[in-house]
This record gives structure tokens, C-alpha cells and sequence, in this order.
């Protein structure tokens, strides 16, 4: 066989990425984020804090299970320091598609701000209080009016921040689709994606992620009746 035969890449294979609570905890969150805001702006309070205490639930669950979850799902996998987030910044311009199973060294960052300003305007609706003081947090009554017409302000702003990163995360994954190859997508909805090798991840129990729900579940209880038993 002549030595200049082209060689052949090898052929990728679908391996599982992300477990079932990490998607579902996605999509659930970029629905009631939305509807968070659809409810707000039409005046439909009640449903708005219903909504905002499923985010409170959803956020909980997703920052426990980033610390004992599946692999894949800690931070402690994807969260990496300066010079390994500058390294990977230096080949956002090849073309090559991206070889990281989940998230690379700069797409972690973002899901950092992503998980803070939700953090943040979670937290600023529980004291938050309106100008005419008939709506408000569960725990508005432990500050003054002032003080929760703060954290009002503060929850818009939050939600600002929130668009801003939703709109740099959705033109992120349109550039790795367009330019860089890489359908970040549909590992996110079917939980597989396509890699020339087994990154052979350890993924959590299901009964672990129903301890953690019930656990987050019991603490959004807890903060609806403002702290008390």
C-alpha cells in the first residue's frame, strides 16, 4: 500500500454525557426563567411566585448536585483555573471541533454567571417588596421598606444580567454550531453525544437525585413560610 494513502479519522461513537437530572434541571429552568418573566409583566403575581419558588427548588438541586452529582454535573469536572481558561481561549479560532465532553474551560465560566445572577435574583425576590407595599417576599418582613424596595431593584437588575448572559450563552452555542462544528444542543436533550473516544464518566444513582430533590424541595418549604416551622 502506497504510503501516501490519506489516513482515515476515527470513527466516532455516541457516549453517554449528561445524566437525566442535569438535563432536566436545563430545560426547566430556561422554561420557568421565561415564564418568571412572562408572569411579572402581565401582572399575574401569584403565578410569579409559584414560579420563582420552582427556580428556588431547581437552583438548590443543581448546586448540590454540582458538588456530589454525577461527574459530568460538578463543578469540580468542568470549573478549571486562569491559565487553563486562557489556554483553551487561544484555539477558539480553529475550526476544529471542540473535543471536550462537557464543559470547556470558558463555556464553565458562563455557567457560573448563569447560576450567580440566578442565585442573585432569587434570593432579591424573597425580600423584595413592591412601591405600594401589597406584594412581597416571604421574607421581606425581616427588613424595613426601605430596605426591600432595595432588594426590588436589585431582582430587576439581576433579571437584566440574566438576559445579557442568556443572549452571550445562546450566541455562544450558535458560533460552536456555525463555526466551530460542534452541536452543543442535542447532548443537552438526548444526554449522548458523538466523541472518537469513552470519556468513560461516573454517573450519580437515581436515588441520590431523589434525596437531593427532596431535600431542595423541603428548604424552598421552609423559605415559603419565611424561615418558620
Amino acid at each position: 500500500m502506497s504510503s501516501d494513502a490519506p489516513s482515515i479519522a476515527p470513527r466516532q461513537r455516541g457516549f453517554k454525557l449528561w445524566d437525566a437530572p442535569t438535563r432536566l434541571t436545563h430545560w426547566a429552568l430556561v422554561g420557568l426563567i421565561g415564564f418568571s418573566w412572562w408572569s411579572a409583566s402581565t401582572g399575574h403575581m401569584d403565578w410569579h411566585r409559584w414560579s420563582g419558588y420552582s427556580v428556588l427548588a431547581l437552583i438548590t438541586f443543581r448546586l448540590i448536585w454540582g458538588v456530589v452529582g454525577s461527574q459530568s454535573a460538578r463543578f469540580s469536572q468542568f470549573v478549571k483555573g486562569p491559565r487553563t481558561v486562557l489556554a483553551y481561549a487561544r484555539t477558539l479560532g480553529d475550526r476544529t471541533p471542540s473535543s471536550t465532553p462537557g464543559h470547556n474551560p470558558v463555556g464553565a465560566l458562563s455557567v457560573l454567571a448563569l447560576l450567580a445572577a440566578i442565585v442573585t435574583q432569587v434570593v432579591t425576590g424573597l425580600f423584595s417588596v413592591d412601591i405600594d407595599g401589597l406584594e412581597s417576599g416571604p421574607l421581606a418582613d425581616r427588613v424595613s421598606f426601605e430596605t426591600g424596595r432595595q432588594f426590588a431593584q436589585w431582582h430587576d437588575w439581576s433579571f437584566t444580567a440574566i438576559q445579557a448572559l442568556v443572549l452571550a450563552h445562546v450566541a455562544a452555542v450558535v458560533f460552536y454550531l456555525v463555526y466551530k462544528r460542534s452541536n452543543l444542543i442535542r447532548p443537552m436533550v438526548t444526554g449522548r453525544r458523538r466523541l472518537d473516544a469513552d470519556p468513560q464518566l461516573a454517573f450519580a444513582p437515581p436515588w441520590l437525585a431523589l434525596l437531593i430533590a427532596l431535600v431542595a424541595a423541603a428548604l424552598t418549604y421552609w423559605v415559603m413560610k419565611g424561615l418558620r416551622f
